[in-house]
């Protein structure tokens, strides 16, 4: 079936109660904290086809230490002449207005969203979001994994300058379109999700570098699990990657490397560890001399797993450096020799 063919079968059997048009976003941002803040922000507006409308791009001044600046590229002098959220927050909400979110992970990207307009004092005017990787998972995509570049890689997007927020909003429309046409033709429902505005938040004091994040305390009652004790084991499928080491600093992840957690995360430690696991890394649940990395935000607790840490040598690393670097996980080496 050609391209032509496949979007006249689409249209044919377009379902009455899919959306009317779709807000394709992407955010960078100084880490995965709840007191972090978005760096630069795309917004790729599609109607009801998938088909691009306009496209928006901003740079967004944190005003806090940038955070990862080798993964976005975004230094403190770029930044410190670029707009504050508040007086982007006008133009962000146009291009939102009355559509569906769409992201990749998009419970980040609207976290992250829905804090900047809690701190301008504004609500985004959206209230459904979209996956992306759950859509990839009910249209059952023979994927490797759920990395947004193999999502693009499946359906012959070109990604040009990855971890920039318009090259990834448009590689991310650009792979959107298929998989809405495909959900169509087939009836698959859309894995859609309420939008709700933030009515409590908080910022912590701004930290001076990335590397050292402080434990983000004990759980309040009625909040959801965040890791630590709070959190029930979980079994997974062996790693199939063989371990190359341990992690150096500057280098991508691999896959095949042993990585354990410890502490408190801001990020929910089962969707945490399953983006790890699906970048093909092996989930380890304590330190050994094989553990290739230790993920905390709290280096300096006294945990048995930080000071394993600090008795063999592993390296450790901040939920935020770790989460941005999740994106590009290298693939483990050809002729399948590990580091143990």
């Amino acid at each position: 079936m050609t391209m032509l063919d496949d979007r006249t079968t689409a249209a044919a059997h377009w379902p009455t109660a899919y959306p009317q048009g779709y807000a394709v976003v992407d955010v960078e941002t100084t880490g995965l904290a709840r007191d972090d803040r978005i760096v630069s922000a795309a917004v790729y507006r599609l109607d009801a086809h998938g088909d691009v409308e306009d496209h928006w791009y901003t740079l967004v001044n944190p005003e806090r230490d940038p955070g990862p600046v080798w993964i976005h590229g975004l230094t403190q002098e770029v930044l410190v002449d670029a707009p504050l959220f508040v007086d982007v927050a006008d133009a962000f909400s146009e291009r939102l207005a009355d559509r569906v979110l769409v992201a990749h992970n998009a419970i980040f990207d609207w976290s992250m969203i829905a804090r900047e307009y809690a701190r301008a004092s504004r609500t985004a005017p959206v209230r459904q979001r979209l996956c992306t990787i759950a859509l990839a998972k009910e249209l059952a995509l023979p994927l490797p994994n759920h990395k947004l570049e193999s999502l693009a890689a499946h359906f012959g997007v070109v990604q040009r300058q990855a971890h920039h927020a318009l090259d990834d909003a448009r590689v991310l429309a650009e792979a959107f379109r298929p998989s809405l046409h495909a959900a169509a033709r087939d009836g698959v429902r859309l894995p859609l999700l309420e939008c709700r505005p933030l009515t409590e938040w908080s910022d912590g004091p701004p930290r001076p570098r990335v590397g050292h994040q402080p434990s983000y305390g004990h759980r309040p009652a009625g909040a959801p699990s965040y890791g630590g004790t709070w959190r029930t084991s979980r079994k997974r499928p062996a790693c199939p990657y063989p371990n190359p080491g341990r992690y150096e600093t500057g280098q991508p992840l691999k896959q095949g490397m042993r990585v354990a957690f410890s502490g408190d995360t801001s990020v929910e430690r089962d969707l945490l560890e399953d983006r790890a696991f699906d970048a093909g890394l092996h989930i380890a649940s304590s330190v050994s001399r094989l553990t290739s990395l230790l993920v905390t935000n709290d280096p300096d607790s006294a945990t048995s797993k930080t000071l394993k840490a600090k008795t063999y040598g592993t390296p450790v690393m901040d939920e935020a450096a770790f989460t941005q670097l999740l994106r590009d996980v290298a693939p483990a080496d050809e002729d399948g020799r590990g580091g143990g």
